[in-house]
């Protein structure tokens, strides 16, 4: 008997468009899996099978399709930002005992934090730019002073629990860091301030599959006329080169899956992640790590699945593979 798997999508976040891309993307290169397929778009006002918006009951995660109460047998977690990536769900369906395709509780808890992130894998030997967080409402003149004094321009700034580069500014002119932690402070209470690292940027997506921890090709990121890659640079056609695989030296790209790998173990990873580096002096250095990372049309990661052979079908399926639907 088929399982019903859902395909979970659009949440609470300012990242909430670009999950309904990715749940469409993932919803129709499972057509042709072994499995039931539905969208399910979380919204504020309820939770939806689209594009019919049969609600589902959120008590037991079921609902009733053509006349019949249906189960979900596993979750397909397309969720970007809260609260899919930040642990939320994660613990609804581990207390409903339903299998999903990402990260743990509390690695989501965990890794959906950069500053936190950071800390843990500096026990690690990886290496990484500093920074310093800055808390809404709590010393921002003080660690303002602190920045200027002990940082290099420029800085990065960005929203410490956010992504797909929502709030993120590269800071040129200590003039304008308070600008510009205020616009990142829009999208969180915490802001992480970082060095701005010069060098190739890179990212590496990394799975588990039949007992293996396995590395995608790698992608360079070539942001053209943008400074870093924002959010533009991200999401819109032609604003910038995604190379795969990276044209960098064979000794840069196995640091890159070693780290990668160290990372996947040490934050005790499940599902696929994306890990995003600056490549200085030939040495790797770690930006954050993303649990459930874009799958829409424009986004990396099903990029670098089709450069590893793949169709997004089977690299979809082994998703849910490693779901475990027996696991206890």
């Amino acid at each position: 008997m088929k399982k019903n798997i859902a395909v979970v999508c659009g949440g609470f976040t300012a990242e909430r468009n670009i999950s309904l891309g990715s749940g469409e993307v993932v919803t129709r290169n499972l057509e042709d899996s072994p499995y039931n397929v539905f969208k399910v778009v979380i919204d504020p006002e309820g939770w939806f099978i689209e594009p019919d918006h049969t609600p589902v009951d959120i008590s037991d995660f079921s609902f009733n399709w053509m006349g019949n109460d249906m189960q979900f047998d596993a979750v397909f977690n397309a969720i970007h930002g809260s609260p899919g990536e930040d642990g939320k769900l994660q613990g609804y369906l581990d207390m409903l005992g339903i299998p999903y395709t990402n990260c743990s509780v509390a690695t989501s808890a965990l890794t959906f934090n950069k500053h936190w992130t950071k800390q843990v894998l500096s026990q690690s030997g990886i290496p990484m730019a500093k920074g310093v967080l800055v808390t809404k409402g709590v010393d921002e003149a003080e660690k303002t002073a602190l920045i200027t004094a002990h940082f290099q321009l420029p800085v990065f700034v960005k929203p410490n629990n956010n992504g797909s580069s929502y709030g993120v500014s590269k800071v040129k002119d200590f003039k304008d860091l308070p600008h510009a932690i205020a616009e990142a402070l829009k999208f969180d209470t915490e802001v992480l301030v970082e060095e701005g690292l010069t060098g190739n940027e890179v990212t590496c997506g990394v799975y588990h599959y039949e007992k293996e921890v396995i590395t995608l090709p790698i992608c360079q990121v070539v942001t053209g006329k943008h400074d870093f890659f924002d959010y533009t640079a991200k999401y819109i056609a032609g604003e910038s080169d995604e190379l795969i695989p990276a044209p960098i030296p064979d000794t840069e790209a196995a640091l890159v899956r070693e780290f990668s790998t160290r990372i996947y173990r040490v934050l005790r990873c499940r599902g696929v992640v994306r890990i995003d580096y600056i490549i200085r002096d030939g040495i790797p250095h770690f930006l954050e790590v993303n649990t459930v990372p874009g799958l829409s049309e424009a986004s990396i990661v099903p990029k670098m699945a089709i450069a590893s052979g793949l169709t997004l079908g089977e690299f979809f399926s082994r998703l849910i593979e490693e779901a475990r639907f027996d696991r206890s």
